[in-house]
């Protein structure tokens, strides 16, 4: 898939932004099933079709603008830190793969564990700040499980709808920011 320079254009922003809006739009849309929204799922696919970058900005810029309506706290902290490390994690793994052959079946597995992964994250970012011990962090972690479980059954679902219907629109989107920035040089 193909990635964007650093570079921003007025059409690279105004993407970003709208990536944002998207994601925000679709996180307060599913708030009110616990855990299971698409952001997860759709911050995988930008970081695939967009780069490591993009997909960061979008990441940080989806929770604090959803938090300005849902509850800004401590816990944005912990949510942007959880979200950067899926990114990475997302990125190194496209660098990684070197069969294309069990793409789709990787990706889908990597969203359900990135649903566990998160609220492991999320646990051990606010453990400092709620000042939890180990014995209180895993006490902690352990209540979150089932709502875990429902973030990675949720990643599942959502990755197989939109893997196929959103990824050829990013693709498109992104060989037109690849095209302009050529164009400008």
């Amino acid at each position: 898939m193909s990635r964007t320079s650093v570079k921003f254009s007025v059409y690279r922003l105004t993407t970003l932004a709208l990536l944002i809006a998207s994601l925000q739009t679709s996180r307060l849309l599913f708030s009110f099933l616990p855990n299971v929204q698409p952001v997860t799922v759709l911050l995988i696919l930008i970081t695939l079709t967009f780069g490591l970058i993009d997909g960061l900005i979008v990441a940080a810029g989806t929770i604090l603008v959803s938090n300005l309506v849902l509850g800004m706290g401590p816990w944005t902290f912990a949510q942007i830190g959880a979200y950067t490390v899926i990114v990475l994690l997302t990125y190194i793994a496209d660098h990684l793969m070197i069969g294309k052959t069990v793409r789709y079946l990787f990706w889908l597995l990597f969203s359900g564990c990135t649903g566990l992964l998160y609220g492991l994250l999320i646990s051990i970012l606010q453990a400092p700040i709620l000042g939890l011990s180990f014995s209180g962090l895993i006490g902690y972690w352990i209540a979150g499980l089932w709502f875990d479980g429902y973030h990675a059954a949720g990643n599942i679902g959502f990755f197989i709808i939109l893997y196929p219907t959103v990824t050829p629109i990013f693709l498109k989107v992104s060989d037109k920011l690849n095209s302009s920035k050529q164009r400008n040089h």
